[in-house]
């Protein structure tokens, strides 16, 4: 009976070895997974913006490529499903933004590869393209070859109905001169534009509301824009309750289209309007934008009472050829106000 105490002992001191040598062995597991962690070699977590941060700081402190970009896009070209064509098109798209030097280096047909995603079944892989391209856009040498899919995104911001392609599209649109060749397209889609400004999505408003505030600065668009369909309540996108950034865009607009129709250009043709169109919600007999204004004048922030004002003065002085010494009488819906 003696021995039972003895081999008892024993057994507890053999599991003693044995645990510790189980927690050493998983400290020495954890020792190496946070030390792959923290070398993060590319193979292995390339797609990691913490590993794409690392490569830029290398790059900048070695002076060489990663080689990272191109692997990417060499890899783009190989026979991939949607989710792994999206998740390498967004790398790309870090990789540009943060190692600028590399995306420099790569060529036109680069461009055209990621631009062929555009034609992508799934809209979660176009969205990425249209997310690549716009960082690619950054760099000055690479615009003329995006601008050649301008006519595409066109295409797809106005027949896929999707806020996310939206805002991609349209952020990509607002970071490019759009050329002459895509105005024709642009008629096209103006109601669907239209129709993005007045939707519920604030961030693809806002994208609308400035791309459209471009093109009202071309002659040739803006009898397009000011005779477009909108909805009866298109004036509540002047209501102060709306968000700053979505009221600061859509003041713009308005300050550029009034300013092109009081042009001495544009005033020189006697133009038509339909009933339910931009031009008679803002600037018809029975607008209500004066009220409008008048309330944001006393807006909480200051961007939207300066914007708002010169959207009056806008109104009240029309564009005429020469100097002025003051603006003349106006007969416009502020005087009625009064």
């Amino acid at each position: 009976m003696c021995c039972i105490p003895q081999r008892l002992g024993q057994m507890d001191i053999c599991k003693g070895v044995v645990s510790l040598a189980t927690a050493a062995g998983a400290i020495y597991l954890l020792y190496k997974a946070i030390r792959a962690g923290i070398k993060c070699q590319p193979p292995l977590c390339s797609a990691s913006p913490i590993c794409v941060a690392r490569l830029a700081i290398e790059r900048e402190q070695r002076g060489r490529d990663s080689g990272e970009l191109r692997r990417l896009l060499n890899s783009l070209e190989c026979k991939q499903d949607e989710y792994a064509k999206s998740m390498i098109l967004h790398s790309i798209t870090r990789c540009v933004y943060l190692l600028e030097s590399e995306a420099s280096t790569c060529t036109n047909d680069d461009i055209m590869l990621v631009g062929s995603m555009l034609d992508d079944k799934d809209n979660s892989v176009k969205i990425q393209a249209l997310n690549t391209l716009k960082a690619f856009s950054g760099i000055r040498k690479f615009r003329l070859k995006i601008q050649e899919h301008s006519i595409k995104v066109l295409e797809l911001i106005s027949t896929i109905w999707d806020s996310e392609l939206h805002i991609a599209g349209l952020r990509l649109l607002n970071n490019l001169p759009l050329p002459d060749f895509a105005h024709p397209q642009l008629r096209r889609v103006m109601p669907a534009l239209m129709e993005i400004l007045q939707s519920d999505y604030i961030l693809a408003q806002v994208q609308a509301a400035q791309l459209l505030s471009n093109l009202a600065q071309k002659n040739d668009l803006l009898y397009d824009i000011l005779n477009c369909q909108v909805h009866s309540n298109f004036l509540n996108l002047f209501q102060s309750a709306q968000p700053g950034c979505l009221l600061h865009e859509v003041l713009v607009f308005a300050e550029r289209l009034s300013e092109g129709r009081s042009s001495p250009h544009y005033r020189a043709v006697k133009w038509h309007y339909n009933e339910q169109s931009v031009h008679e919600a803002l600037f018809g007999d029975d607008s209500r934008l004066a009220d409008r204004l008048l309330a944001l004048v006393i807006h909480p922030e200051e961007d939207i009472q300066i914007q708002a004002c010169k959207v009056i003065v806008s109104l009240q002085c029309p564009q005429d050829v020469g100097v002025r010494p003051s603006c003349p009488p106006s007969h416009s819906c502020f005087n009625n106000a009064e």
